[in-house]
């Protein structure tokens, strides 16, 4: 090897060294479905601990999903590293059963993703490492947390979480983006609650109501947000951006507001993925696939904050 190629060898190693070296973390399996990242920043101390729940579809511990990279709970999870504060963020389960080619969508509930976020608790509670345990749930990962948080957490956060009932704040959407939809939406939910399947939903719908994932649906919408989080007695952050394309900001104020001692902060140009987003909707939904985009400082510095007070 010439030395020319030896120096811009050795240079790779340190760099690749040095990235590795940037945190101390650990891949660990809790339990048979949930597999995830440990990062625990050293200290003399105990550090206080965040545990990440992801949102809907097979999101895996970094806020990605197929065809979808861009890094969300990792940048989050680097983030709150560098403020002290450790941090679990795990695959949703559905993550593996589709590797494992053993998912079938029928014997999917919501039921699962909270048991998951107790098992995840109570195994670092157990452990007793870390000074306190945070939920932080994002978009529907926000209601599995406040639930599994009850009794459980010492702090709960919510980021992009709905304030309605799942049916609700779906024809909510429709109504903005598809009205012509909407009136059969409301009438098809309607019968999956009372009657425990929908048959009479229009085409347009078929990926909402498609019988497979019925079931699923149905499980979900048994939870009012409003409900659950008013039954928390720990601190409580709730958090949404302006340019959520997905989760209106009137979402947030509805959790606020049935948690009047909570913390609200809205978040200028923040989307649903943490990204600061200032130009069109375009480059909204095109944030959803720029893996090296980082998220907001703002959001690392308003979690931390709240944890660390």
């Amino acid at each position: 090897m010439n030395t020319k190629l030896f120096f811009i060898f050795l240079l790779s190693f340190v760099i690749l060294t040095a990235q590795e070296d940037k945190f101390t973390s650990v891949d660990i399996s809790i339990s048979p479905l949930i597999d995830g990242t440990l990062l625990n920043p050293k200290s003399s101390e105990k550090n206080p601990l965040v545990i990440l729940i992801g949102g809907s579809g097979p999101v895996d511990r970094n806020g990605n999903q197929q065809m979808m990279e861009n890094n969300s709970l990792r940048f989050l999870a680097e983030g709150l590293y560098a403020n002290g504060i450790a941090s679990f963020r795990y695959d949703k389960r559905i993550v593996k059963q589709m590797k494992q080619r053993n998912l079938n969508e029928k014997d999917i509930r919501f039921d699962d993703f909270i048991k998951d976020a107790i098992t995840s608790i109570e195994f670092f509670k157990k452990g007793g490492e870390f000074s306190k345990i945070y939920i932080i749930g994002h978009s529907q990962g926000s209601l599995v947390g406040m639930i599994a948080a009850l009794n459980r957490a010492d702090g709960y956060v919510s980021i992009a979480g709905a304030g309605q009932e799942i049916d609700d704040v779906i024809v909510d959407q429709l109504a903005k983006q598809a009205p012509g939809l909407e009136e059969n939406a409301r009438l098809s939910f309607d019968d999956l609650r009372v009657n425990g399947i929908a048959v009479n939903y229009s085409p347009g719908l078929a990926s909402i109501f498609r019988p497979d994932i019925q079931p699923f649906i149905l499980s979900w919408m048994q939870f009012d947000p409003k409900i659950e989080i008013a039954k928390l007695k720990i601190p409580i952050l709730i958090i949404n951006g302006d340019r959520d394309l997905q989760v209106q900001v009137s979402e947030a104020e509805l959790l606020h507001n049935a948690h009047p001692n909570s913390e609200y902060v809205i978040i200028p140009f923040m989307n649903h993925i943490l990204k600061r987003i200032e130009g069109s909707d375009m480059d909204n939904s095109k944030s959803y696939n720029q893996y090296n985009l980082p998220v907001m400082p703002e959001l690392i510095e308003i979690i931390s904050v709240f944890i660390n007070k």
